[in-house]
């Protein structure tokens, strides 16, 4: 029997021997499944739910009760959700010293298209100040941004009534072009004609 031949044959009857367990990229040998893991599993795959929802601080809550019963392999996950729950939360709320700042705030949304946003910070101003014109002239041009003409007038009827210099500044104001055309806000801003 030649060197080569005799070598091939080891080669072969070695491989046929070693049997290798399967490894993962961790190194780590896979969890096994019981009752209290597909639990956990649950409960977190719902917290993921109510997050990709929008509803960060539900799932806030959610992933706080699981972390400590939590299984290791997931505790680090969970954290990361915490966190990014807790970034959400606390980007939604913005604190203002004045009504005024707030105003600026949502003239910036309105600027940028986020019109329901504008709006919701435009009415919490007349929920704490009912006589604030300004928000009534901020509404008035959101309505007439996104084409409801009618609310637009309403709104504007309203500023101008709490402070007549609002219908100066609405005569020159570009945000509402779109009204130009509109016989019913013609007579709001020039009433002596």
């Amino acid at each position: 029997m030649g060197y080569g031949k005799k070598m091939a044959q080891t080669k072969a009857a070695a491989t046929a021997v070693i049997k290798r367990n399967p490894r993962t990229l961790a190194g780590d040998v896979p969890v096994p499944v019981d009752d209290a893991r597909s639990n956990a599993l649950a409960l977190y795959e719902a917290a993921l739910r109510l997050m990709q929802a929008g509803k960060y601080e539900a799932a806030h809550t959610k992933f706080n009760q699981l972390l400590d019963a939590s299984p290791g392999d997931l505790a680090d996950r969970i954290r990361m959700y915490i966190n990014a729950c807790m970034m959400q939360v606390s980007k939604g709320k913005t604190d203002f010293k004045s009504h005024e700042e707030r105003y600026d705030y949502a003239i910036s949304l309105l600027n940028t298209g986020q019109y329901e946003d504008a709006r919701e910070e435009l009415k919490t101003i007349l929920a704490d100040n009912s006589n604030a014109d300004y928000a009534f002239y901020g509404l008035a041009v959101l309505s007439s941004m996104t084409g409801d003409s009618h609310t637009c007038l309403e709104h504007l009827s309203e500023a101008i009534r709490l402070n007549a210099r609002n219908r100066i500044q609405a005569r020159s104001d570009s945000d509402f072009q779109d009204m130009a055309d509109d016989p019913r806000f013609t007579e709001l801003l020039y009433p002596e004609v």
